[in-house]
């Protein structure tokens, strides 16, 4: 296990390197940098996006938002921070700044679904759950800032201070929220696999029952024939 996380760490590492260097490029206006830029980092905004905003229909709007703002900006940057760090907290103000302009005006729905889009790139093979959706309701389930906490680091990947400068909070906090994330996610996937082996128990009792009572009376049968 560790070395399957200090393997995923190292290319989350080496993916950083080459995203900041993009950046850097594109800084410069080289084209196909910025081409790059986006393209690498443009899956993890969509994802953050939709887990942080209201109306996950919007994610593609405020991902493009995002690197409009971005590519607007590129001149201050100066990888201090990787790139992909530094565009997620652009992102966070773009959601920020959209719920703010919702805020002032009619809504014409209302939806906290963001499943819809974020469903499409989580993990499978959770025990006793298909390909990840029981996942997906757990983390709608957490405070707000204990799930953005975890999509940051657990699903996305992010160093916890890189995560701690995009939630504009101190690396112990997001700790901290992570850490509670994951013990209210392991409750309650332990509770609900205990639901599932009593409702398979129960079935297997049901079955039992009705079995011995059909033996019961094929056993009666004879004997009522007989007199």
């Amino acid at each position: 296990m560790s070395q399957t996380k200090a393997a995923k760490g190292s290319r989350t590492a080496s993916c950083d390197e080459s995203t900041t260097a993009w950046a850097l490029a594109a800084r410069s206006g080289d084209p196909d940098a910025t081409d790059r830029f986006v393209r690498s980092l443009h899956r993890d905004v969509v994802r953050y996006v939709a887990h942080l905003s209201a109306d996950p229909q919007a994610a593609d709007d405020l991902a493009q938002d995002t690197f409009l703002r971005a590519l607007g900006s590129l001149h201050r940057f100066e990888g201090r921070s990787s790139a992909r760090a530094w565009l997620l907290s652009i992102a966070r103000r773009a959601v920020i700044d959209s719920h703010r302009y919702a805020a002032a005006r009619p809504r014409l729905f209302d939806t906290d679904d963001w499943t819809l889009v974020a469903e499409r790139a989580q993990p499978t093979g959770l025990p006793g759950f298909d390909d990840g959706i029981a996942l997906l309701d757990l983390l709608d389930s957490l405070p707000d800032e204990r799930r953005e906490a975890f999509v940051l680091t657990q699903m996305m990947g992010l160093p916890y201070a890189e995560a701690a400068e995009v939630s504009d909070c101190p690396v112990g906090t997001v700790r901290s929220r992570v850490a509670r994330a994951r013990a209210a996610l392991v409750e309650q996937l332990t509770e609900a696999e205990a639901g599932d082996r009593a409702e398979v128990e129960l079935g297997i009792k049901v079955q039992v029952d009705v079995q011995l009572a059909a033996d019961a009376v094929a056993l009666a049968e004879p004997a009522v024939v007989a007199a």
